[in-house]
């Protein structure tokens, strides 16, 4: 599913999606200048537009429409801005805008509740203060004769979206690298909050008889997932569901799983793979508000 190219059109679907889910102001004492409402969009104008701070400020004192839209009347301080991040962007209050949007999509009739098919991954992101996040390596020298590789930490987002329309149904914000599998259940726990799917496909990174237990027999979801392949050998894999998997492959189905990998791209390519925060958790909240950004631009207001 295509997304939306027009700022009018995302910012009064995130205006409305944050009057849904969020009090006007976060306490009575609150200064009571700029709603919850108004500031959550305007963080996401700054994604849409792949801006700073200080550039979404001047941004908004040239936009009439936006201002009209978002209902203000004299256009924030970019420090205003910076301290909504660190509070509209908490791990609860993300959560209640992609549920909410997530909430729409299904009165809208574009997503489905239940019973749809849905896909994991994760991938990597930048630090905007760094280097390349996967790799540093340091060249081979005369008396060193083995080259070798520095990992660095790097930002990493896993993801459950569904297949049919690209909406992401639950995120986690994460650092890099370690195995994907360790995050299966927390990212199934998600998914569940917002979206139960009939079937759930993942790459052989998820793949273990621990993963296929949980969401089967806990769950309720039935999974696709390729067993890990080590060393060649005709002995199947251990593990009930994961022999099953080795004999009784569907692969047609899971040929819907690189939705999740059009998906990833969908995120770098409209709203940038590089994160401007210098902190973990900045970081983090910069990754869930991509999130929300990007399920705005897909649904469409009616």
């Amino acid at each position: 599913m295509t997304t939306s190219k027009s700022p009018n059109d995302v910012a009064r679907l995130a205006y409305i999606t944050a009057q849904r889910c969020l009090p006007a102001y976060r306490h009575e004492f609150s200064p009571k200048k700029f709603t919850q409402h108004q500031l959550a969009a305007c963080l996401v104008m700054k994604e849409f537009f792949r801006t700073d701070y200080r550039g979404l400020a001047e941004l908004l004192k040239d936009s009439s429409d936006l201002k009209r839209i978002l209902e203000l009347k004299t256009v924030p301080h970019f420090t205003t801005f910076q301290k909504a991040a660190r509070t509209i962007l908490r791990k609860q209050t993300i959560k209640k805008l992609i549920k909410e949007i997530a909430r729409i999509a299904t009165e809208l009739k574009i997503l489905k509740q239940r019973d749809n098919l849905s896909a994991i991954d994760s991938t990597g992101l930048e630090a905007g203060h760094t280097s390349r996040y996967f790799v540093k390596r340091r060249e081979r020298g005369e008396k060193n004769l083995y080259q070798t590789t520095t990992y660095k930490r790097f930002p990493k987002l896993a993801i459950a979206c569904d297949t049919a329309t690209h909406i992401i149904t639950g995120a986690l914000s994460l650092r890099g690298p370690f195995p994907d599998v360790v995050h299966f259940k927390k990212l199934i726990q998600e998914l569940l909050a917002i979206n139960v799917p009939h079937t759930l496909l993942a790459d052989a990174g998820y793949d273990s008889e621990e993963s296929h237990r949980f969401a089967r027999e806990e769950c309720g979801i039935h999974t696709i997932i390729p067993p890990l392949l080590g060393r060649k050998t005709d002995k199947l894999p251990t593990g009930y569901y994961r022999r099953e998997m080795a004999t009784h492959f569907d692969r047609t189905t899971y040929g819907q799983r690189w939705q999740v990998e059009t998906v990833m791209s969908m995120i770098k390519r409209n709203l940038g793979e590089e994160l401007s925060g210098k902190s973990y958790w900045s970081q983090c909240r910069e990754m869930m508000l991509k999130v929300f950004t990007h399920n705005v631009m897909i649904v469409r207001w009616v």
